[in-house]
């Protein structure tokens, strides 16, 4: 652990605190186990000597920002999670003037469990090119290189080769364990729908029913909902109970989308997704 980078993250947000620049900081701690840590919300300077930052620290913590609109927050982000800042900015859902942003240079998080952590980075950051948040108004810590370790697409070119019928079966075997208790949901920055469509009733999009059916319905809507948006947290996989892989859904319509866009969600708070605008030279095939 980083006793460094703690103590400068800890001294950032107790001025911040104590000068009224934020109402409150997001930030992690130390878990109850004494090995994981957990998001950490300081409101006061005592809380501040509570912060952590290490390799167990995996949590999106964008995602609170959504919760606190209209009040000034601070918060911790690794590079990665600096694509959810940008994601938010670019569709109004946060306000840049509402939020201080605490970004932390990060050598990757590890494959955890409760009481147990390993020395395996997660899949996400063995593909990780970033080397520094995208947006910050404070950098602490030290900008470290980082080298991927594996392809980001080695995975998708695989389940691609496969046939039509492998791929259905799969995905079937897949669904077929979602329990629907939509943690996938709640935990993405991008899914912030005050009524989710799982849960509208007129016009009804799908059943409550948990069945191979619906729940194929519900996967797929949500996936084609954050093509283009997705900025491959893999929070969503992180959380599910029953470790369905929605990761290779996800990431297969982000590499289509950069292939056919150029565009990846979340490098530029400014340039729109390609599914929220029109660009009539972008399929000239389609002709007149």
């Amino acid at each position: 652990m980083d006793m460094e980078l703690i103590q400068q993250i800890r001294g950032k947000a107790r001025s911040l605190l104590e000068e009224g620049t934020v109402e409150g900081v997001i930030g992690y701690e130390r878990a109850g186990d004494g090995v994981t840590s957990r998001p950490l919300f300081a409101y006061d300077s005592s809380a501040a000597e509570r912060l952590i930052f290490d390799d167990t620290c995996t949590h999106n913590l964008v995602k609170y920002l959504l919760g606190k609109r209209g009040k000034k927050m601070a918060v911790m982000v690794k590079p990665c999670d600096s694509r959810a800042i940008n994601l938010l900015l670019n569709e109004r859902q946060i306000d840049r003037d509402k939020v201080f942003i605490i970004g932390v240079g990060c050598p990757g998080v590890v494959e955890t469990e409760w009481n147990h952590k390993s020395e395996t980075l997660q899949a996400r950051c063995r593909s990780c090119l970033l080397t520094k948040p995208l947006v910050y108004d404070v950098l602490l810590g030290r900008e470290l290189a980082r080298k991927a370790e594996e392809e980001t697409y080695s995975d998708i070119l695989e389940a691609e080769a496969e046939s039509v019928v492998s791929r259905r079966e799969f995905w079937r075997e897949q669904f077929s364990r979602c329990i629907r208790c939509y943690a996938c949901r709640q935990v993405c920055p991008g899914c912030y729908c005050p009524v989710c469509f799982a849960e509208q009733l007129e016009p009804l999009w799908v059943g409550i029913r948990i069945a191979p059916e619906e729940n194929t319905l519900w996967q797929t809507i949500r996936t084609f909902h954050l093509a283009g948006r997705c900025i491959g947290c893999n929070e969503c996989e992180r959380v599910c109970p029953v470790d369905i892989p929605l990761s290779l859904l996800n990431r297969k319509l982000e590499k289509d989308v950069k292939e056919l866009f150029a565009f990846q969600a979340g490098l530029d708070p400014e340039e729109p997704p390609p599914f929220a605008t029109f660009r009539k030279e972008e399929m000239p095939e389609l002709g007149e």
